[in-house]
C-alpha cells in the first residue's frame, strides 16, 4: 500500500531541503562518511541520503537520531520556543480589563 503525501508549499520544501544541506555540511564537517552516519544512527544509507536531500518521507524518529549522532539533538529544543502568533491569538481571547467612568 502506497503511502499518501500532500505536496508542501514551496517555502516549506525550501526549508526542508535547506535542513538537509545542513544535515549534510554538518556531516562532512565531522568528517564522517554518510555510511557511518547511518550505522552510528540505526538507519540505512538510503535514509541518510534522503533526509540530506531534504525528502520528507523520512520519518521523524530517524530525523532525531541522525542529530543526535552530529551532536546537534539539543537544537530540537529551538523549535516552536517562541510561538508569537499563539500569543497574540491567546492574547485575543483573553477579557479585556474594564475601564472605571469618572
Amino acid at each position: 500500500m502506497t503511502k499518501d503525501t500532500r505536496p508542501l508549499f514551496p517555502q516549506q520544501q525550501r526549508a526542508v531541503v535547506n535542513l538537509g544541506a545542513r544535515l549534510r555540511l554538518a556531516r562532512l564537517r565531522r568528517r564522517m562518511p554518510a555510511v557511518e552516519l547511518a550505522e552510528r544512527a540505526g538507519v540505512s544509507r538510503m535514509t541518510t541520503y534522503k533526509l540530506e536531500r531534504g525528502d520528507t518521507s523520512v520519518g521523524l524518529d530517524a530525523l532525531v537520531r541522525v542529530l543526535g549522532v552530529l551532536g546537534l539533538d539539543q537544537d530540537l529544543d529551538l523549535i516552536a520556543v517562541d510561538d508569537e502568533l499563539g500569543r497574540r491569538l491567546q492574547d485575543s481571547t483573553m477579557p479585556r480589563p474594564h475601564r472605571s467612568v469618572r
